[in-house]
């Protein structure tokens, strides 16, 4: 890669992250909860799923279902963790253990294989859930759906828009 195109591209990326940053800034306000902090974390960490999925849409969309399923699954792990809560040292171990197990038998299913997803976005919701005072499952699954997707797809248009520049500045 040329360096003028490695250095047009890093400031598009550069100026990918200040758009998501205003972004946040403009919603938060409209989110359930968080409007005084926002979510600019959680899209930024999906920003990274979305380099490890491939950099492809298609790596994009398993990603996307990984974090869906990864909420699932959290709310699945405090639900069965309850069920375990005359043992409250090992309440949320054995819930724990039991999703995690079945979570890696999705490894063998084509689309919603991408594991690290999953448990990327289960450590974000488990972060909303623990820190944001009045978080439910709801709330934070609807502000971490849209936090998420929005980091997906700022990795999409950085991938597209590198290339563009690369392109056209290589030629």
């Amino acid at each position: 890669m040329k360096k003028l195109s490695f250095t047009l591209g890093s400031a598009y990326t550069a100026l990918l992250a200040l758009i998501i940053v205003c972004i946040d800034q403009l919603i938060k306000q409209f989110m359930p909860i968080g409007a005084v902090t926002g979510f600019t974390y959680i899209a930024f960490v999906a920003w990274a799923v979305y380099f490890f999925s491939g950099c492809t849409g298609k790596g994009g969309i398993r990603a996307a279902i990984g974090y869906v399923i990864g909420i699932t699954f959290s709310v699945g792990i405090i639900l069965i963790a309850g069920l375990f809560s005359f043992t409250p040292f090992f309440a949320v171990p054995i819930a724990v253990f039991i999703v995690v197990f079945v979570v890696l038998y999705l490894e063998k299913v084509p689309w919603i294989d991408l594991i690290p997803a999953m448990f990327v976005a289960s450590g974000c919701f488990f972060g909303i859930m623990t820190y944001v005072p009045d978080a439910t499952f709801g709330t934070a699954a609807t502000v971490e759906i849209i936090y998420g997707f929005i980091g997906l797809l700022f990795g999409w248009i950085t991938i597209t828009g590198k290339t563009y520049i690369s392109k056209a500045v290589e030629k």
